[in-house]
């Protein structure tokens, strides 16, 4: 639904007064290209550069865009175009995770636009899993060259800075994300006895690297769950429950290599399916595109993101655990503003709960009203 005129000069006159008083630190920011949006397409209009923070500063309270990104990508001419004319130099490799991909319960009640508490707890646990399971110990990045931000809306991107990766093209990044999502692995090379009659199915254990040890470890935290979590790996209930019934046999087998102790039919499928769900479950919220495309834009730390009137968020490694989105990123913090809603679910600002609201007509903290604005769920009024 597109923003009516009035709500787009309120929310406009708020971003500039943001951006009048915000800072804004990027490093090589006279090497990279940056786009902006208006209320409609995130990327309305691309290939600008500036020669220092003041110059964007500049730009931002003149303009006050609904969005502003910037490349991972460092040019020798950034605001070049066509895409080669900018002569390439390098690029950061940036994941992004997005509550609305992780296929939760909870979007049923509410729709995949909305969050709740659990879909930002639900991504920000997946943002913790690609790095400490994948990014740091699979490909040996150390915190200090990975960084993490709020997206400003329903998700995390995580950027990492290392210059093992910089000169990386985008099929050599693909790998990477491959790698990640679990694709084109053969079960075989973790079960070698699959398909052996009379052979015991010898499959990894726990503290092998790489994805052996994760399908392991997702299996063995499975079990300890109960039947729940084994039927979210794709087994079916009836095996899941014999499983649960040999729970201590099981993991100790897994823990020793010894994936035979109950009996399961057509064992390759089996084991195929359940890795598969393994894979999704770790990284089905990464938009692989946003890794694997070296001319790609990102939001911008510390600018509005447009749909929610929350900045976009660096957060130090130490803050992570603690971070709140919807108390941490909210931008607007003084003032009321009456609205009239649509139907709009319950949510959370700043510790406080607000609604669920059918068709009203309110006075609510600025953040707020503004947040049901910039979603089109409500609208200013005198």
């Amino acid at each position: 639904m597109p923003l009516d005129e009035r709500s787009k000069k309120i929310a406009g006159d708020l971003f500039k007064r943001y951006y009048e008083k915000a800072e804004l630190p990027i490093e090589s920011i006279n090497e990279r290209e940056f786009g902006f949006g208006d209320f409609e397409k995130k990327i309305a209009f691309r290939h600008y550069s500036f020669k220092d923070p003041a110059a964007l500063k500049r730009y931002l309270v003149e303009n006050a865009p609904a969005f502003a990104s910037y490349s991972s990508s460092l040019y020798k001419y950034p605001d070049a175009r066509p895409m080669e004319k900018k002569l390439w130099k390098g690029s950061g490799l940036i994941f992004d995770l997005d509550a609305s991909d992780l296929h939760l319960k909870c979007q049923t009640e509410h729709g995949r636009s909305w969050v709740c508490q659990n879909c930002l707890d639900s991504v920000k646990r997946e943002a913790i899993k690609l790095m400490e399971d994948f990014l740091m110990p699979d490909f040996g990045f150390s915190k200090n060259e990975i960084g993490i931000n709020f997206s400003g809306n329903r998700g995390y991107h995580v950027h990492v800075n290392s210059k093992e990766i910089f000169l990386l093209n985008s099929q050599q990044r693909k790998s990477i994300s491959d790698y990640i999502a679990g694709a084109n692995i053969d079960i075989t090379r973790f079960f070698p006895t699959l398909g052996m009659k009379g052979k015991r199915l010898v499959g990894p254990k726990p503290s092998d690297f790489g994805w052996g040890g994760k399908l392991a470890n997702a299996m063995v935290s499975a079990l300890n769950k109960g039947v729940d979590s084994l039927t979210s790996l794709g087994i079916d209930p009836k095996i899941a429950r014999k499983l649960a019934a040999s729970k201590a046999d099981v993991i100790f087998g897994i823990t020793t290599g010894n994936w035979d102790k109950v009996n399961i039919p057509k064992k390759a499928e089996f084991w195929s399916n359940v890795m598969s769900r393994v894979a999704i479950a770790q990284s089905d919220s990464i938009d692989k595109n946003v890794t694997n495309d070296i001319h790609h834009l990102i939001r911008i730390p510390g600018t509005i993101h447009g749909d929610t009137g929350l900045a976009g968020k660096v957060i130090p490694h130490a803050s992570l655990d603690a971070f709140d989105p919807m108390k941490d990123a909210i931008v607007f913090r003084q003032g009321v503003m009456k609205i009239q809603t649509d139907k709009v679910p319950a949510f959370v600002m700043h510790g406080e709960q607000y609604g669920p609201y059918d068709n009203q007509t309110l006075e609510l903290p600025v953040y707020a009203a503004m947040y049901l604005v910039l979603k089109r769920v409500a609208r200013p009024v005198d």
